[in-house]
């Protein structure tokens, strides 16, 4: 079993990935790239579900009544979560942004 440092270096690793992607994601919106934006997203989406696998371990561990001992590592690992799930869906709001202001200066963008 990994110890709780392992876990929350594995937290901080995927949702820090998932932030750096919904990022790039919204660069790519800004360019007009939207395919490469959706692929960045679902990269992203992918990413947060690495890291929410060792988080739901955790959860699932103190369920079963395992002592989770809380550290200011795990705390930190639980920011980047939370910072890249926010990332994430406002990097999907503004995907969507750019797509109307396309459409709206006459772009045309069809999701494939």
């Amino acid at each position: 079993m990994m110890s709780v440092e392992e876990i929350s270096f594995q937290i901080i690793l995927y949702g820090g990935n998932a932030r750096t992607l919904a990022m790039e994601a919204m660069k790519h919106a800004k360019a007009s790239e939207f395919e490469l934006a959706e692929q960045k997203i679902e990269e992203a989406n992918e990413e947060m579900s690495k890291a929410h696998r060792y988080q739901t371990d955790l959860i699932q561990g103190e369920i079963r009544g395992e002592e989770v001992e809380l550290r200011l590592l795990l705390i930190h690992a639980q920011d980047h979560l939370m910072n890249a799930i926010t990332v994430i869906d406002l990097a999907q709001e503004v995907i969507e942004l750019h797509k109307k202001i396309n459409l709206s200066k006459g772009d045309y963008y069809v999701k494939s």
